[in-house]
């Protein structure tokens, strides 16, 4: 691939819906696709760590893969997590990604046997693109989950021009110094993409201008307010916007983190059941405090907005 083609905007990491047992609920996804679409999300980053694909048998996530392949939302593009501690794996996800009419897939450092160098994840990466030549590929660096803290900048100078189909890097850490370095490379080569929500205008300050995050699924106008204010150099109404992002991830961490993710879903109207152990759920009677919460920090204001009234349910 000669082009590497550049996100302009926020891309989504969807949550994957489940029955109240745990088991898949895959019937919300074409809605889902719409809500993301209808809040101007310029793509679907399906199965990380929002959508728990570390957490699904392989079929599993061959289904989830399957029934956002079914999805054909004109704009929407479709990135999927296929690795990884498996490279083997890796390559069939690719495989069955490319089949599935996905424009990308993305790739953790293995997280049980760590590359030691990023020589060793560049040779990962490149083997698990070689798989599926036709997609982009992503490398996903988040070294809070994975512990593979290695340096990206000298990851980009290892894997430059070794695979046609890489794409860039979706930045998970808050080492910008690197990021910049890595916006920087090669006159701008790769897309580079932010992870971090909650500190989105110190990236944007730094060059980034497409982003993957959890709370764009249910926050996008915030974001796209942010950006504006950001383009348009008001500073202090991007800070006031910034804060309110804060404001909403300090109510993820109030209730337990990442599963609360699914009750700000619920509020909207897309109910996405729970998160699988050993990740806490929110209890029953904290629900109702929580909707207080919300009330308390004005989020309707800026939530998105769902594509029908009725509430869409995980059973």
């Amino acid at each position: 691939m000669s082009y590497i083609p550049k996100t302009e905007g926020l891309v989504a990491a969807p949550f994957t819906p489940m029955h109240a047992d745990g088991s898949l609920n895959l019937a919300p996804i074409p809605q889902y696709a719409q809500l993301l679409v209808q809040n101007g999300i310029k793509g679907a980053f399906i199965g990380g760590s929002t959508g728990e694909g570390v957490s699904l048998s392989f079929p599993e996530k061959l289904e989830l893969l399957r029934a956002w392949g079914q999805v054909d939302v004109p704009g929407l593009t479709k990135i999927m997590l296929v690795g990884g501690t498996s490279l083997a794996e890796s390559k069939l996800l690719a495989q069955e990604a490319s089949q599935a009419g996905f424009q990308a897939i993305a790739v953790l450092a293995p997280f049980y046997f760590k590359p030691a160098n990023v020589e060793l994840l560049a040779q990962f990466c490149i083997q698990i693109g070689e798989a599926a030549p036709d997609l982009g590929l992503y490398f996903y660096h988040i070294p809070a989950l994975t512990g593979a803290n290695l340096s990206m900048i000298d990851f980009l100078t290892c894997i430059d021009g070794r695979l046609p189909n890489f794409y860039g890097i979706k930045y998970t850490h808050n080492d910008l110094m690197d990021f910049r370095q890595c916006v920087l490379f090669g006159n701008q080569k790769y897309d580079i993409l932010w992870g971090w929500d909650e500190i989105y205008l110190a990236a944007m300050a730094m060059g980034a201008r497409g982003a993957v995050g959890s709370t764009f699924n249910y926050a996008a106008p915030l974001y796209y307010e942010l950006m504006a204010a950001f383009n348009a150099g008001d500073l202090e109404k991007a800070r006031q916007l910034q804060d309110k992002s804060i404001a909403i991830v300090r109510i993820l961490g109030k209730y337990g983190g990442i599963a609360t993710g699914k009750a700000y879903m619920r509020a909207l109207g897309l109910n996405c059941g729970g998160f699988r152990l050993p990740i806490a759920n929110m209890s029953a009677d904290q629900y109702p405090r929580f909707l207080d919460d919300l009330e308390a920090i004005d989020f309707y204001a800026y939530a998105s907005q769902m594509p029908v009234s009725k509430v869409v349910n995980a059973d």
